[in-house]
């Protein structure tokens, strides 16, 4: 299995580093950010997968997701959309998301969403 790359987007650090510490723990690159302006060179990094917060200071992060999944060059990577919203699954619908986790979350469903969308064809 090659080594899967995994970009998290998330204005709160505690929740950027416990995601990064448990998903590299399980053999996965980790890139993490808490600023949206660093997806600009999202197609140069080339995840495998994309997990952002669904709100963050002053950033909506279904905005985001649509940009990403309207851009040819970026449109192929899955995005998984993060937040408390009751009504997450309509939102991560809405911007175009392959799929959603709702916080809090455990770290079997972070593992469980991730594998499901890295694994290998």
């Amino acid at each position: 299995m090659t080594e899967k790359k995994i970009f998290i987007l998330d204005d709160d650090k505690d929740i950027l580093d416990s995601m990064r510490m448990v998903l590299e723990f399980k053999g996965y690159k980790i890139d993490t950010s808490a600023n949206p302006e660093n997806l600009n060179s999202i197609s140069e990094k080339a995840p495998d997968l994309l997990l952002i917060d669904l709100w963050m200071s002053g950033v909506d992060g279904s905005d985001i997701c649509r940009q990403l999944k309207d851009n040819v060059q970026t449109k192929h990577i899955p995005v998984v959309i993060i937040s408390a919203n009751v009504n997450i699954k309509e939102l991560s619908h809405n911007c175009k998301a392959d799929g959603y986790l709702s916080k809090p979350f455990e770290i079997d469903e972070l593992l469980s969403t991730v594998q499901q969308y890295t694994r290998d064809a």
